[in-house]
């Protein structure tokens, strides 16, 4: 009998990739289940984490469902996908959506400074590049603070960054879907125009609807990897500009000129396994974190996300910070982008358009009025900023 258990489990690859799918399945169904209620990202966080605590998922389970070089070359391409969605008027119209995503990252800078005296002055400090931004700017606050011998410090912005997305992924759900009934209320009465809508009456016919019956899967994907891989190139030359903005930009430039199919991976069916492997490149550093580790920094960590979180409330969704976007709900949401990041921006918009209708053209409306304030918040706060925020707060220490 054990021989048989060990045939269908170890040394198996597809057995770690189906445990995978299976956590992301059970998420996606709670999600459509509560109506994004209980967010499918907060759900696959939760169950990985328990699951490495316990010693139930083995900490490398990635590595050995063999998807982590494919993983990680997964990024790019998506983020090209979602270029193509996102448009140069659109890139343009949205720098409302920057400054208000700017602004929370101060609001977090200067509750974390208030906190000093809870939390102690070199955790503040770890803590503030943390919270704007992700695994880039986290490794730089966490490998100073290891090398200056700040060993709880550099353990607090490890595990801050690793259930920083926990807190934010559940309101940032939940806000979202209070904005997108909002959006399907003026959709269905007449009121709302999207601005897809308007920029695809004015987009003159270009390469990629002339000839769309070129466009087959394989060629959809060659193109999206090509650039993909330029991106990546470029920003190997040029390190002051993260490959993620090249491959925007591609993605907006060629999206907008008919160049290439808009929605360029869902033409080549396959968006839904590249957002999945996106997704993956998350899963590791949840290995990482220890029951000990969270009892031990539990208290500051629950004090730093409670209080940022209750600040950028106050400031987007009672006092005056959300009139720039004209929504409490939409404010809210972008100000906590910041502990998102990408692709869980991505991700959050996709699993709510998916939640609040059936009706795909509805969800498509939902989808793009959400996403492109959450991924383009996502991108000047974590992608962008942060790590300039970290080069100058690593000096604090």
């Amino acid at each position: 009998m054990q021989q048989i258990i060990s045939s269908f489990t170890e040394n198996n690859s597809l057995f770690y990739f189906f445990i995978i799918m299976l956590v992301f399945g059970f998420a996606d169904f709670m999600g459509v289940f509560t109506k994004a209620k209980v967010s499918s990202v907060f759900v696959v966080m939760v169950v990985f984490l328990i699951g490495f605590m316990t010693g139930v998922f083995p900490t490398d389970i990635v590595e050995q469902a063999f998807l982590t070089q494919f993983a990680s070359m997964s990024a790019a391409i998506l983020i090209f996908h979602m270029g193509t969605m996102i448009n140069l008027k659109q890139l343009r119209d949205e720098w409302k959506t920057v400054v208000t995503a700017v602004a929370s990252m101060l609001v977090v800078i200067v509750t974390c400074f208030i906190l000093i005296p809870i939390i102690g002055r070199e955790n503040a400090m770890v803590a503030i590049p943390v919270l704007n931004g992700g695994i880039i700017s986290t490794q730089i606050m966490s490998s100073k603070a290891a090398e200056l011998g700040l060993v709880v410090p550099a353990a607090f912005a490890a595990i801050l960054y690793a259930v920083k997305k926990f807190a934010g992924s559940y309101p940032a759900s939940y806000v979202g879907m209070q904005e997108a009934k909002t959006v399907l209320a003026a959709y269905r009465n007449g009121t709302y125009e999207s601005k897809q809508t308007q920029d695809a009456e004015k987009k003159r016919k270009g390469l990629a609807t002339k000839h769309t019956k070129y466009f087959t899967d394989f060629v959809c994907l060659m193109i999206a990897v090509c650039f993909a891989w330029i991106a990546v190139s470029l920003g190997k030359l040029m390190p002051s500009i993260n490959y993620s903005i090249w491959s925007l930009l591609f993605g907006a430039i060629l999206g907008y000129y008919d160049v290439v199919p808009t929605r360029i991976l869902e033409k080549g069916k396959a968006s839904g396994v590249f957002s999945m492997l996106v997704y993956v490149t998350i899963i590791p550093s949840l290995g990482k974190v220890t029951f000990t580790d969270l009892m031990a920094l539990g208290m500051n960590i629950v004090v730093t996300l409670g209080a940022t979180i209750a600040m950028l409330y106050v400031v987007f969704a009672i006092l005056p910070g959300w009139k720039l976007l004209k929504s409490k709900h939409l404010a809210f949401g972008v100000a906590l982008a910041q502990y998102l990041g990408f692709p869980a921006t991505y991700l959050v918009s996709q699993e709510i358009s998916k939640a609040i209708t059936d009706d795909e053209t509805e969800q498509q409306i939902v989808f793009d009025h959400i996403m492109p304030r959450y991924v383009v918040a996502g991108m000047t706060t974590v992608t962008t900023l942060s790590i300039v925020v970290a080069g100058i707060f690593v000096a604090f220490l």
